[in-house]
């Protein structure tokens, strides 16, 4: 099979990594990829919004799947344009990914097929939402609607900050058409976890659960980012709690797809909080997570792209999952989450680093210039160690990270802190 993986950063190279360990395939194609992919597939300069070139490029290539990482891709309809081309592709329509692409039409649905969530309300004018957030108080969460990669969400702990959220995102244009609505909610107290799923139609196939760290620095302090770092398992959630998520939160947003008439086929992600009144919801994301994928597929001992061809052929997967715990830690460019200050400088004792025996590194923001892996944007990459247990793997992706200089980037050395403390109890 020849395989095209849309995407760019650490999520799509654990794709092609866990692809190009099918027995099915011969070639992979990554569009537009990194320098870190390279190695394992070939990296095509399109864009991952740009439908047509993908579109023409698949036939040109006779290319045999198509497997969506971003959800840029998804929300300007590409696996529309795929289908209608005849050509195979994994991921939701322009419809069903909608979950993620409005904040608001997500928290809708949530309302309508009673999937348990914060309550809200969304606004469009900045007066109306200061005096709303006057009378709820703080803590509270303002969303932008629209898609803001990772960014658009600030939990107020104070009302300075929630003015100055509510400023930025619906008069400053700080998000674009991405921040124009907002939808605030209820601050939700609990422990998170992802939840994601293989889902076709009402078909629900469960992945092991995941926790990443949103926050920049150890204690989970400092401003929020695309993610930090994640770990999996989470024996915090008790097979109880994981149940209830699964058949409140994750199959009934898959059936309510259905019913809406805009059936979800891809990787449904359920970001969910264990609350003192059960699990809740936080967000639906319509595809695989980031950093998530990063830890989880490492723990997948099933060929992936046999699971994705059955779920096409509506055929039962059949999916087989590690005992091993995985940790897997951003190293990022100084500076992120807002501006990186040392883009374009190397990334000392990386090259190194990828020749470690039982870790895994997935390029993000790299680039190689020649010699050496630099700074390429603000997450560059992710260190992924598994073992029998949290404390195992987290040590040994710290003894991996002493081979690497911070001059130029950081990253946090807690990552899955909570879980060890709960497993050494």
């Amino acid at each position: 099979m020849r395989v095209l993986i849309i995407g760019r950063g650490g999520r799509e190279h654990a794709l092609v990594w866990k692809v190009a360990q099918s027995k099915h395939v011969s070639d992979i194609f990554v569009a537009p990829g990194n320098d870190g992919m390279s190695k394992m597939a070939t990296c095509i300069d399109i864009a991952e919004t740009a439908v047509e070139q993908l579109v023409a490029f698949a036939k040109e290539q006779t290319i045999d799947l198509t497997i969506v990482g971003p959800e840029s891709s998804l929300s300007v309809g590409v696996v529309d344009a795929f289908e209608a081309a005849g050509l195979a592709i994994f991921g939701p329509t322009q419809a069903a990914a909608k979950i993620e692409a409005s904040k608001q039409y997500a928290k809708d649905l949530m309302a309508k097929y009673n999937i348990p969530t914060a309550t809200y309300e969304v606004f469009t004018d900045y007066e109306a939402a200061l005096a709303y957030i006057e009378t709820t108080g703080v803590p509270i969460v303002i969303k932008a609607d629209g898609l803001a990669a990772g960014k658009g969400v600030v939990v107020a702990t104070t009302f300075d900050q929630a003015q100055s959220a509510l400023q930025a995102m619906l008069v400053d244009d700080a998000f674009g058409e991405a921040g124009t609505r907002v939808v605030i909610e209820e601050c939700l107290v609990g422990e998170e976890f992802s939840f994601m799923a293989f889902v076709r139609g009402t078909d629900v196939y469960p992945m092991v659960l995941s926790q990443d760290h949103k926050r920049a620095y150890d204690g989970d302090s400092g401003p929020n980012t695309g993610g930090m770092g994640a770990y999996s398992d989470v024996p915090q959630i008790s097979e109880v709690d994981r149940q209830q998520a699964l058949e409140t939160i994750v199959k009934r947003m898959a059936h309510a797809l259905v019913s809406e008439g805009t059936p979800f086929t891809g990787f449904l992600y359920g970001g969910c909080m264990l609350t003192n009144n059960g699990v809740k919801t936080i967000e639906f994301n319509a595809r695989f997570g980031d950093p998530e994928t990063e830890i989880i597929l490492p723990r997948l001992k099933s060929d992936l792209v046999e699971i994705i061809q059955s779920l096409l052929a509506n055929q039962t997967p059949i999916i087989e999952w590690s005992e091993a715990q995985s940790i897997g830690v951003c190293i990022a460019g100084k500076g992120y989450p807002g501006d990186v200050t040392t883009m374009g400088m190397p990334i000392g004792g990386l090259t190194d680093l990828e020749q470690c025996d039982d870790i895994q590194v997935f390029h993000a923001g790299t680039k190689w210039d020649g010699h050496q892996w630099c700074v390429n944007g603000g997450r560059a990459a992710y260190v992924v160690a598994s073992a029998d247990t949290l404390l195992e793997a987290q040590q040994k992706v710290a003894q991996a990270l002493d081979r690497i200089e911070q001059k130029t980037v950081f990253w946090r050395n807690d990552i899955g802190y909570k879980a060890i403390a709960h497993q050494k109890k």
